[in-house]
């Protein structure tokens, strides 16, 4: 056996051991070169044989609990595996194998054992590097299982803030449920029909409570108060500001006939409210004399109504004016238009013309035009549906951008009263 073989013993049993003694190892020794591929050892297997690398470069690898090959370690010369082999009869806990052709010194169980019994430096060389193997590998089993640990005790963490998050969220959803269905609630269930004044709505926030909100306000026996406005919020928070906006233009409409000063009041008393607040509302509001079909109306920021008529294309009422509850000095004025028989007039959120398609294409005022003008002779249920039906199509289930909210009037003859 060629005097290369001794470093490698040294490395292997420790660099104490006097030359007769390493002379012993290596007479005791096969000394075989194997090709790149060999197997010599196979992890669930027994065997009783002990391997140190002279030359070459040996793939440690151990299946996975999914079945697949995990890569140990890469052993160098010098290095060796199979030791416990000799100790106890357990299944080999790794497959060994050549990754570039390597050459091996290779003692049997039978032939270690002989060695161990007649030489008492070789046996305490054995067992103090299986020992100090042992004890490293303690080690590194206990590092493992701190960061382990470490990693189980972070996981446990992230875990209790997740359940956390979610029962958050939960709660949070149940609350925007409460304020939805409170909110729904606070939108006539039926509005007011009369002998010549046929009215119809529709609503569908953007996320489960929405800024949008309509009423039709009986005020006397002659006058009727119709309302659509929008707050410049989404969510939870904009469902406040409609809830206290709508109380405000509720309470006041009682007052009068007047649309400017309700609307006025309506502003006044939302900054007392809120002064300091940032959010604002569009609205439209007017007073219908039924009698005489005059609406007076006075419009805050909101969206221009559409008025159609028998034989004619549909046209926007006039009227201009600021937004409601943020700049104190506020003036609006109030315009007039008589209302005629079959007459339609539609009031909308501006969720209508901004409604986009799949590609980000607004549905836009030309086509809402269009669309009254098919439907204009249709009831009013049937004429707000046909809107919704037509934005709908246009916007081929892409998610609504801002609320969507109709307010239809239909005009079917003079109303004596």
């Amino acid at each position: 056996m060629h005097r290369g073989s001794t470093s490698i013993l040294r490395r292997a049993f420790g660099e104490k051991l006097e030359e007769s003694t390493l002379d012993t190892l290596r007479m005791a020794a096969h000394h075989r070169t194997y090709p790149s591929g060999t197997v010599f050892c196979r992890e669930g297997e027994r065997g009783d044989t002990f391997y140190i690398i002279v030359e070459g470069h040996l793939a440690a690898t151990r299946r996975t609990e999914e079945g697949e090959e995990r890569l140990l370690s890469i052993l160098h010369p010098g290095n060796y595996f199979g030791e416990m082999a000799l100790i106890d009869d357990a299944p080999r806990m790794a497959t060994v194998s050549a990754a570039t052709p390597a050459t091996l010194l290779e003692f049997d169980h039978e032939v270690f054992d002989r060695l161990l019994m007649n030489s008492p430096a070789v046996a305490n060389a054995f067992l103090r590097r299986v020992m100090g193997d042992m004890r490293q590998q303690d080690l590194t089993a206990i590092q493992d299982l701190h960061e382990k640990n470490v990693e189980l005790e972070r996981a446990y963490a992230e875990l209790k803030a997740a359940q956390a998050e979610l029962i958050e969220k939960e709660r949070l959803e149940h609350e925007l449920e409460l304020a939805a269905t409170a909110q729904q609630n606070l939108l006539p269930r039926q509005l007011p029909q009369h002998t010549s004044y046929h009215f119809a709505a529709y609503q569908t926030p953007a996320r489960l409570v929405g800024g949008d909100f309509y009423d039709i306000i009986d005020l006397d026996n002659e006058h009727v108060g119709l309302l659509l406005a929008d707050v410049a919020d989404k969510g939870l928070h904009a469902a406040l500001i409609m809830a206290v906006t709508r109380t405000l233009f509720r309470r006041e409409a009682k007052q009068s006939l007047s649309p400017s000063q309700v609307a006025l009041a309506v502003h006044h008393g939302m900054l007392d409210i809120a002064p300091d607040h940032d959010s604002f509302v569009t609205a439209f509001y007017g007073v219908l004399h039924r009698p005489s079909g005059k609406l007076t109306y006075v419009r805050a920021a909101q969206e221009r109504p559409l008025l159609v008529r028998q034989g004619h294309p549909a046209t926007q009422l006039p009227g201009d004016g600021r937004f409601l509850g943020m700049l104190p000095e506020l003036k609006l004025a109030e315009y007039t238009v008589r209302l005629r028989p079959n007459d339609r007039l539609l009031l909308f959120s501006d969720g209508v013309p901004d409604a986009i398609n799949q590609r980000d294409e607004p549905y836009g005022n030309r086509r809402l035009v269009q669309a009254l003008n098919r439907a204009a002779h249709l009831p009013a249920n049937d004429l707000a549906q046909a809107i919704v039906n037509s934005v709908a199509d246009w916007s081929q289930g892409a998610s609504a951008f801002d609320d969507l909210t109709l307010l239809v009037m239909e005009v079917e003859g003079t109303d004596k009263g």
